[in-house]
């Protein structure tokens, strides 16, 4: 097993270089775009436009250029906003970045808890009326969009009812944990929701699916012929070999949410969080920060898949001989 996580991290840290090089070239090095242009302004003379490549070192060859922002990014942390000259672009990341984590774990919380009963009660009673019920609540979730839905619950909680039946809910934006956990957890609890109702039927239907494909499996069948009763079988033996698709599913969506993909849940309720702040830098294409969320996002989702396949060669010894 410890050689198996040696040569997931390993793999990670490749993944991650090739990344950081492929990033910088689309942004620097991509025919068309010239970055001086933008920040020198327009009508800027050469003279202008020299000094400008010189201060920002993009007069340098291109392995100079990448290395230069590498140690500007990720060491001396002192890559500043190609627009707001003052504005450091880690700090940004920094903020932003626990935003979006409190969101994302909070409803991953929610749609994994509630997938996994939802998934494991209609495989276990499948042919029965619980079983196309709890299918057509996952094809709801699926169906409806996440920014309509959150458009829908603000002008439910925070319109003419606001008053009455939901003054308990703060308005939309974020409370920071220093003010109180409760207030924290208030301020995310219909974000929270919101992006969980998708996930709940896409992971309710995935396992589901799992639980009648092993069903019939050789494990399974000997637990059966053992005198197991059905729910141990399928608590101990079902359930366990059809996590792991689901868990490898949760991996990826983990990470790309984390790294910016809730940005629709968070322009929604007003949070500040990492799918912000991209969205804003694209708009003006500050290439620094750009550069570095997308980064961020890398290193999230590389994270994460490398932690989900030590997971999973923990559940499967299947999966470590791969």
């Amino acid at each position: 097993m410890t050689r198996f996580i040696l040569k997931r991290i390993a793999s990670a840290l490749l993944v991650l270089i090739a990344i950081s090089i492929i990033v910088f070239l689309i942004f620097y090095a991509t025919p068309g775009v010239d970055p001086v242009a933008r920040l020198a302004g327009k009508n800027a003379t050469p003279e202008i436009l020299a000094r400008v490549r010189a201060e920002f070192g993009l007069d340098q060859p291109l392995v100079v250029q990448y290395f230069l922002m590498m140690k500007k990014l990720l060491i001396t942390q002192e890559l500043t906003s190609f627009l707001d000259r003052g504005v450091f672009v880690v700090p940004q990341i920094i903020r932003a970045a626990p935003i979006t984590l409190s969101l994302v774990a909070g409803a991953a919380v929610i749609w994994m808890s509630i997938s996994i009963v939802l998934g494991t009660i209609a495989g276990r009673f499948r042919g029965t009326v619980l079983d196309p019920l709890i299918m057509v609540i996952g094809i709801l979730g699926i169906s409806l969009p996440v920014f309509w839905l959150g458009q829908m619950v603000n002008l439910i909680t925070q319109g003419s009812l606001h008053a009455t039946v939901f003054r308990w809910v703060p308005p939309v934006g974020y409370t920071p944990m220093s003010e109180g956990i409760g207030a924290w957890a208030l301020s995310l609890l219909f974000p929270w929701l919101t992006l969980a109702a998708m996930y709940i039927g896409i992971y309710s239907r995935v396992l589901r699916s799992e639980i009648v494909a092993t069903d019939n499996e050789r494990f399974v069948l000997t637990a059966r012929a053992k005198g197991m009763s059905e729910t141990r079988v399928l608590l101990k033996h079902n359930l366990r070999v059809s996590m792991t698709p689901l868990i490898a599913l949760f991996g990826m969506d983990f990470g790309v949410l984390i790294g910016g993909a809730a940005l629709l849940v968070e322009v929604v309720f007003d949070l500040p969080g990492l799918g912000r702040l991209t969205y804003d830098a694209l708009r003006t294409f500050d290439l620094p920060i750009l550069m570095g969320t997308v980064l961020y996002t890398a290193f999230f989702v590389v994270l994460t898949s490398m932690v989900i396949d030590i997971i999973q060669g923990r559940l499967d010894p299947r999966v470590r001989a791969s």
